[in-house]
């Protein structure tokens, strides 16, 4: 990919298009601990909410237009809107020759999803899809010990993600402006996740239901995969648990690796467990702001013209394995 390669001496500048309770609560406060890049534009249908985050957050620009918002100063775009949004967005900041991180699922479907990474490749811009569970330490951690064969043979990962979500006006239970339910939601982190630990899958069967809530998207799935290069991985997500213990476990015929108080928790250090064979069992604590590892990973990419560390062609994969599962 040839690019303008910007002078690390420059901050980076970011445009936010999307002004939901993520971006406003969990994004912007996480991006104010990010050195080399500043927000310089914040864009949303309302022009009330555009300013209101605008003004809580000291961004200079706020715009209701998305393409006078893409004409202003900024270097990257971070796209947080519904998932309906995704693929018209990106299509545009792409040809405004804008770098972009995407929010998950990367589009409504594959066939957006395919459009949405050449449209990027054309115009030689990068697109980053917010899968933040692969950067958490711990987790890079669990990925070195299968790679470096220290739990010998993959045989299983066991992944949960279960949370509590009411039907209700929430955009994630309208199924034209999500894609769907708990599966686009939640599972498109597991599978990632599925990936990252396994390497890419070859197969998938499961389940996709309503288990409690009745709705016009899943509120549970549940999947089993076959890796390429052999073992296999479970996962299963929901929106209707409020206590599931959401844990990572990962067999080898050598030993065995857990990951506690990583998914779906924000305020407690993560737990690492190795139990190898004739070894005894470790375990290692760390707190670690999972999305701001990956802002880190992201701003060097664009300022030091390095691949992604997760890229939308990782995106277009997780919709493709959701697709299969979905269309059994």
């Amino acid at each position: 990919m040839n690019k303008i390669k910007i002078s690390l001496s420059k901050k980076l500048k970011w445009g936010i298009a999307g002004c939901g309770n993520y971006t406003e609560k969990t994004f912007l406060p996480t991006f104010q601990l990010l050195r080399k890049s500043k927000v310089n534009s914040i864009f949303s249908h309302s022009s009330e909410r555009a300013k209101q985050l605008a003004d809580k957050f000291f961004i200079p620009n706020y715009y209701n237009d998305f393409n006078n918002f893409l004409k202003s100063d900024i270097d990257i775009i971070y796209i947080s809107g519904i998932n309906s949004l995704h693929c018209t967005q990106v299509l545009q900041a792409a040809e405004a020759g804008k770098h972009i991180l995407c929010e998950k699922p990367l589009a409504l479907n594959s066939q957006e999803a395919e459009a949405m990474v050449q449209a990027c490749k054309n115009n030689n811009v990068y697109l980053a899809v917010n899968y933040v569970y692969r950067f958490h330490p711990l987790v890079a951690k669990a990925k070195e010990l299968i790679t470096n064969q220290m739990l010998g043979k993959l045989v299983s990962i066991n992944l949960n993600f279960n949370i509590s979500i009411t039907p209700g006006s929430n955009f994630r239970f309208n199924k034209k402006l999500s894609g769907g339910g708990a599966l686009r939601d939640l599972g498109t982190h597991m599978i990632d996740l599925l990936r990252f630990f396994g390497g890419e899958i070859s197969e998938i069967k499961g389940f996709v239901d309503n288990v409690v809530y009745s709705s016009e998207v899943e509120d549970f799935s549940a999947a089993i995969a076959k890796f390429e290069n052999g073992g296999y991985g479970y996962f299963n997500v929901s929106y209707n648990n409020k206590k599931a213990f959401n844990r990572i476990e990962i067999l080898g015929e050598k030993g065995a690796v857990s990951i506690d108080k990583l998914i779906s928790s924000k305020h407690s250090p993560t737990k690492l467990t190795i139990f190898i064979d004739g070894q005894p069992k470790v375990a290692f604590r760390k707190r670690g702001n999972k999305l701001l590892y990956l802002l880190k990973s992201v701003q060097k990419s664009v300022l030091k013209n390095e691949p992604l560390a997760v890229s939308g062609y990782d995106g277009l994969i997780n919709l493709k394995i959701m697709e299969m599962l979905e269309n059994q």
